[in-house]
């Protein structure tokens, strides 16, 4: 078994060497069509891509860094996202495109009572750990705001849940021996900034986060090795939290003495320290807080916008709901403006972290326009709003979702 999973990582190695190169090459023959997103302050026309390594149909949001979206259809499949239609997001465009296996050391440092270089093999002597979680960007749903807030603009599709298989933060930490004056643990991966003065993306957690046992370093995702465009070879997991602190290609780990003061920790990724971050367009002067755990969201996967049904027919419906930092409690729909709700089944829990799916049908409607609204409880009893939050970064947006049909 650890000779199999040696020579997987050997080979990957190899395959990595194709990175990102091959792009200009085929341009411009890599359009693979274009689609429509429902971005209210536009434009909403992107082109669909095939071009990315190790990739299928994707939304191409930016190409240097790499910012793929998953097609909304492709969450009516499953409860886990496909490696090849999971989205991609990078802060800078200096990606590695080649990295020796062999060579890979993950260095631990810092306040700590044994400064650590570890290989991949060793990592992998450490115990086996696995979570199913949800990854999502910060700014998913962000070219839904209104007013426009600067940023990608997202549509409902930079989200994707796996099974992520590695050895547990915990397990490192314990290695090195974390001193009793640390704070925060900051992590650090192999990208870089393409120009010296911009400041190389790190993240930081609190030592407590960094040692409950959950957060993670992963080398496979969804029962394969981690591809290149997810991190290769190894992926900070942090479940619950948003993905600005799921580092890829995790190569440095460094526990601070102090609070971590770097430019993603105290000036970018904060959200108004609000309730649920939110604050009035052009209002100024708010205390802010780093971004953190995720909120609770839920969709239907199976109805689009503008779809026609049948008209004395129930109607089938489907989707999936997350919890947030927790699980999901129940899924609820509505068909008459939120003034009386129906519960959902509930899928197979498949973890606190999870897309959880759910199941309802819509009784026999009368022909003509509907909207079907669906909202989540998670496990702490916290209900997705009715209404959008709004703030400057475009970040935590998750009211309930909203699906007009046309009844014929």
């Amino acid at each position: 078994m650890r000779r199999s999973f040696e020579t997987r990582l050997n080979r990957r190695a190899v395959i990595g060497g194709i990175g990102f190169g091959g792009l200009a090459a085929s341009f411009p023959a890599w359009a693979a069509g274009s689609v429509k997103l429902p971005l209210p302050g536009g434009p909403d026309e992107r082109q669909l891509t095939t071009a990315f390594p190790g990739k299928g149909e994707m939304i191409l949001q930016r190409t240097h860094p790499p910012l793929l979206e998953t097609p909304f259809e492709v969450f009516d499949q499953g409860v886990f996202t496909p490696n090849d239609r999971f989205f991609v997001r990078w802060h800078w465009a200096s990606i590695p495109t080649e990295i020796d296996a062999d060579a890979f050391r993950l260095k631990v440092h810092g306040a700590v009572e044994r400064e650590l270089s570890l290989s991949l093999n060793d990592i992998a002597e450490l115990p086996r750990f696995e979570i199913a979680a949800v990854n999502q960007c910060s700014g998913n749903s962000r070219g839904l705001f209104e007013p426009r807030v600067p940023g990608a603009q997202w549509a409902n599709g930079a989200m994707g849940n796996a099974l992520w298989t590695g050895v547990k933060l915990k397990d490192v930490l314990d290695k090195a021996g974390v001193k009793s004056d640390a704070v925060q643990v900051r992590f650090d991966g192999l990208d870089a900034p393409v120009v010296d003065e911009a400041p190389d993306f790190k993240k930081s957690l609190d030592v407590a986060h960094a040692q409950d046992g959950e957060v993670m370093i992963a080398y496979a995702m969804n029962g394969e090795q981690l591809p290149i465009l997810h991190g290769f070879p190894l992926r900070l997991i942090v479940p619950g939290w948003f993905s600005t602190y799921w580092m890829k290609m995790l190569s440095d780990i460094e526990v601070l003495d102090k609070p971590d003061e770097n430019y993603w920790m105290k000036t970018a990724y904060r959200i108004p320290d609000t309730p649920g971050a939110n604050v009035k367009p052009g209002e100024k002067g708010f205390p802010t807080v780093p971004i953190n755990s995720m909120v609770p969201r839920s969709f239907l996967t199976n109805l689009k916008a503008g779809q026609r049904v049948a008209a004395g027919s129930p109607i089938a419906l489907r989707g999936i709901a997350l919890g947030g930092d927790c699980g999901v409690k129940s899924v609820e729909f509505s068909s008459d403006g939120g003034k009386n709700w129906f519960p959902t089944q509930l899928g197979k829990d498949e973890g606190l972290y999870s897309f959880r799916r759910f199941d309802g049908s819509l009784p026999s409607l009368a022909a003509g326009s509907v909207e079907v609204k669906v909202r989540c409880t998670n496990t702490k009893g916290v209900v997705q709003p009715d209404a959008a939050v709004w703030n400057p970064g475009g970040f935590m947006r998750n009211p309930i979702e909203t699906v007009a049909i046309t009844v014929a």
